[in-house]
């Protein structure tokens, strides 16, 4: 039969999955022998059977009538006992830490005769009808689900009736007239009066923490956070302590170190005469910590010994829950406490220094989420803001700027010196000039994986995707939003942290960290100034990012497209190029050049010389970025897009030549394009023509990027430089497709090395694996090809079956809510279906070639948990956005001292 129930006494800390946070730290404090009031615990075991049978197991109530017996015999009272109740609490406890998210309820197995026993053993009928006021106010509110506005507005009439302001100023008659107020509106609210047997308090206070695993707030919190919604929470049943019975008694919750800097001292709350609540609630101001030395200092001194004890033996920032008792200390919850992303690295290098945990060990306690928070600027959070809406967080940072409309605007702004913000409706390739010169990018339509998230993201800029609230007109150089008209005059904020977009200028203040991250410590360290709190960061971040270079076997490429990306990355620490897209190579004043040679035919001279101007405006390309990267490998992506991206509009193509014929004014060009247009488009582009298909079936098109690399690379060498150009041809799904590429691309690099008189044998062909077929026959690609990269964006395009623009936005959250998903399979690796294409893929390549080189150049290479998945199945390198270099670094260094812990 399956145990549900653990006193205190039988578990510890290891035992979060069974007993909860809370729980398995209850036992723990207990097993080091600290002041703990008796108790059990409730498994996670027993709320998912809960959750999944509607009932409570029947076992279950045999198993807490056990435990219970023995609270009791401990204590030498009884559950609600008239002369001398025991009064216990009820509190939730997941495996991982939701603050507020469920429920507690205190002071269960009082009722209309305990209240009196309870009053005369404590020699207090004050806190006797006050613990009882408090037990109907939460257990009517979350147990029975009444409004709790109805108890707070009857507590807040009393008090403007006598005359007072705080709770602590009504009297024991007031307090009773409070609880036969309080029972009338659970009466009148449910139909039913307040339980007064105590055991139904507790059973259904049990249920009711029970069902707040799965409360809106929750899961959203829940969602917010990444916690799996199947975990369910633990109950535990705790003696109750009163901070309530007098000016002796208190609570408070404190901090071995302060969880916003990290900084080493006495950081606490504390209230005299309360219970817990009251301070979580901030219903009366609270006392720091050190005040309770003033009142009690032998408490106080006894609390310093158990707060300095606990952090030596969690070897980490402790957040502490305590009661005073008429001046006896009691520990009611410790934990690991959260802190800010600052204190997060301040705390692992202060804890390192002390000797109290190693530096590998210090890696596990920052993540990569963290340090971008470190990285991005913020706006000021003192200066006033106007919010006019809200988006999607699509790239984290903060830009204000003047609106703009399309490249021209963005682009002479940014010429004159003005700061913008790109707006659109959505972005496409052909906007790239405009998002380079603009500070932010605001679309009204797109989620995270829009195109306009992943290149901000690529470029480190601000993005905010998704704000469906706004009207955008183009053409008419408007935005509309909550019945105001923005034009180009206006000015906006937009926060990729938040998605919120306010109107006219906000404050910004740079990342210290991004400084330090970019130009190197002495530099950091220079901006940081007489801050000292500032400067012991940037050590701190500098130490650990330091270690996890050193520890790493991941190494960390960029997706840079241009020499400005590329100088970007390695600033950023980036070890190479592991994605150059060439599509911008195409787009812009160069796109007449690409619609000559798809409407020309094939082996014209008109189409060669199409091919002939785009290489040469390729090959500066490449030279640029090569020259950057000098020494480092740099993966050319083969031409990807669909072909019709190439071509003018079929839509309004079809107009405009229905027009000129209703006019009588056909232009033969126009109907001979739109037929072209027509000819190639396509139902879903994203599966047509495209990637190597679009090579063999434009032949010439793969040839002269080819050749435009290798001439640039020729020419690098032959000034002494070191160029290791990669050569990746895309979505490959056949061994035969890559043979014909191969084939053409090896005869390309001869051919130029002979002409050039130098060596490119350093030049390697690769495949981009975007196709599951691709992932399934890699042993039989391994044979045509010197390396892999997982497009992990298509590749899990492909094995879902999805369209990522068109899904996303539509219907994910409702996946997300229903637990389908537990994040976007686009955010971060969907491990059990795409995660397991890719180790598939990857044996399979290295039962060919075992020293195949494999790397991963989607989103998810900047993703963290993603990094720990692809060092697991054995990749060599990931490649990011260079603002995502120094995560994944960190990560990657995390991923080995995790795995090696866990061993």
């Amino acid at each position: 039969m399956v145990k549900y129930v653990y006193d205190f006494s039988e578990g510890d800390k290891s035992m979060k999955d069974l007993l909860g946070g809370k729980g398995a730290n209850l036992a723990e404090m207990t097993k080091l022998g600290l002041p703990v009031p008796p108790g059990f615990t409730i498994s996670t075991q027993a709320c998912r059977a809960y959750l999944r049978e509607g009932c409570v197991p029947e076992s279950l109530e045999t198993e807490v009538t056990t435990a219970l017996r023995r609270v009791e015999d401990h204590m030498g009272r009884r559950l609600g006992d008239a002369a001398d109740p025991l009064l216990v609490s009820v509190r939730s406890g997941a495996k991982f830490s939701m603050p507020g998210m469920m429920e507690t309820v205190l002071n269960i197995g009082l009722n209309d005769e305990s209240v009196h026993g309870l009053a005369q053993v404590a020699q207090n009928e004050r806190f006797a009808w006050d613990s009882y006021r408090r037990l109907i106010q939460m257990f009517g509110k979350t147990v029975m689900d009444i409004e709790g506005e109805l108890f707070s507005h009857a507590l807040d009439s009393l008090k403007a009736q006598r005359g007072v302001t705080a709770d602590v100023d009504l009297t024991a008659d007031d307090l009773r007239e409070l609880v036969d107020t309080f029972k009338k509106i659970v009466l009148e609210a449910t139909g039913s009066p307040f339980p007064q047997d105590p055991r139904v308090q507790m059973d259904l206070a049990i249920e009711a923490v029970f069902r707040s695993w799965n409360t809106e707030r929750a899961r959203i919190y829940r969602r917010r956070e990444r916690i799996p919604h199947d975990l369910g929470t633990a109950v535990n049943i705790c003696t109750m302590v009163f901070g309530n019975m007098g000016q002796d008694s208190g609570t408070g919750v404190c901090f071995t170190r302060d969880p916003s800097t990290g900084h080493s001292g006495v950081y606490g709350d504390y209230l005299e005469n309360a219970q817990g609540e009251d301070v979580v609630a901030g219903i009366r101001n609270t006392l720091p910590l050190s005040a309770l030395g003033e009142r009690n200092k032998e408490v106080y001194d006894e609390l310093r010994g158990i707060m300095r004890k606990l952090e030596t033996h969690y070897r980490d920032l402790c957040d502490i829950e305590f009661t005073v008792e008429r001046g006896k200390l009691w520990m009611l919850q410790t934990r690991v406490g959260k802190r800010t992303a600052a204190a997060a690295f301040r705390v692992a290098i202060q804890l390192v220094d002390e000797k109290l945990i190693t530096r590998d060990e210090a890696l596990t306690r920052v993540t990569g989420d963290q340090l971008t928070q470190l990285m991005f600027p913020q706006f000021d959070a003192s200066a006033p803001k106007e919010l006019i809406a809200k988006g999607m967080a699509a790239s984290p940072g903060a830009a204000v700027g003047r609106i703009v409309f399309d490249n021209v605007q963005a682009e002479a702004a940014a010429q004159a010196g003005v700061k913008c913000v790109l707006v659109r409706r959505e972005t496409n390739p052909d906007d790239l000039p405009g998002m380079v010169a603009a500070e932010g990018v605001l679309t009204a339509r797109g989620g995270k994986t829009s195109h306009a998230a992943v290149v901000a993201r690529g470029m480190g800029k601000t993005c905010v995707c998704g704000a469906e609230a706004l009207d955008i007109d183009a053409e008419a150089g408007t935005v509309t939003v909550g019945g105001r008209v923005l034009t180009g005059a206006d000015t906006i904020a937009i926060d990729g942290q938040t998605g919120e977009i306010f109107y006219g200028d906000v404050p910004v203040t740079d990342s210290p960290v991004t400084t330090y991250l970019t130009h190197g410590l002495e530099a950091g360290l220079a901006v940081a100034g007489d801050d000292e709190g500032t400067a012991e960061l940037i050590n701190a971040v500098h130490k650990l990012l330091t270690h996890a270079d050193s520890v790493r076997r991941l190494r960390v490429r960029a997706n840079a497209d241009t020499p400005e990306d590329s100088r970007r990355a390695i600033e950023f620490g980036a070890e190479g190029i592991g994605l150059c897209r060439t599509e911008h190579m195409f787009l812009g004043a160069r796109r007449p050049l690409v619609e000559r040679a798809i409407l020309s035919e094939a082996g014209s001279q008109e189409r060669r010389s199409a091919f002939d101007e785009l290489e040469k405006l390729s090959k500066q390309d490449f030279l640029q970025m090569l020259e950057v990267m000098d020494g480092k490998a740099m993966t050319v992506r083969l031409i990807d897009p669909p072909l019709h991206e190439f071509l003018p509009s079929l839509s309004e193509l079809e107009v405009k030549v229905a027009v000129a014929k209703a006019t009588g004014s056909a232009d033969p060009a126009d109907e001979e394009m739109l037929a072209t247009v027509r000819r190639f488009h396509e139902q879903n582009p994203m599966l047509g023509l495209r990637g190597v298909r679009l090579g063999i079936y434009l032949p010439g098109l793969f040839a002269l990027q080819m050749r435009a690399l290798c001439e640039a690379a020729a020419e690098l060498v032959a000034r002494g430089l070191s160029p290791r150009p990669e050569i990746m041809v895309p979505l490959v799904g056949s061994v035969r497709e890559l043979q014909l590429i191969r084939e053409e691309g090896e005869s390309i690099i001869a051919q130029v090395a002979e002409e050039a008189g130098v060596d490119l044998s350093g030049v390697t062909i690769g495949a981009m694996i975007e196709l599951p077929r691709a992932a399934m026959t890699a042993e039989d690609l391994a044979e045509e090809a010197d390396f892999f990269s997982f497009g992990t964006n298509d590749l899990t395009q492909t094995v879902w079956g999805f369209s990522r623009d068109d899904v996303e936005g539509v219907f994910f959250p409702e996946y997300i809510e229903a637990g389908i998903f537990g994040v976007s399979p686009f955010e971060s690796i969907d491990v059990h279906g795409v995660g397991t294409v890719v180790a598939e893929g990857v044996r399979r390549a290295r039962s060919t070639k075992p020293n195949i080189k494999l790397g991963v150049c989607g989103e998810h290479g900047g993703d963290p948990l993603s990094i720990h998945f692809f060092h697991e199945v054995g990749l060599d390198y990931v490649s990011c956005s260079p603002f995502r270099v120094p995560v994944a670094r960190l990560e990657a260094g995390r991923a080995v001292v995790v795995a090696d812990i866990a061993d």
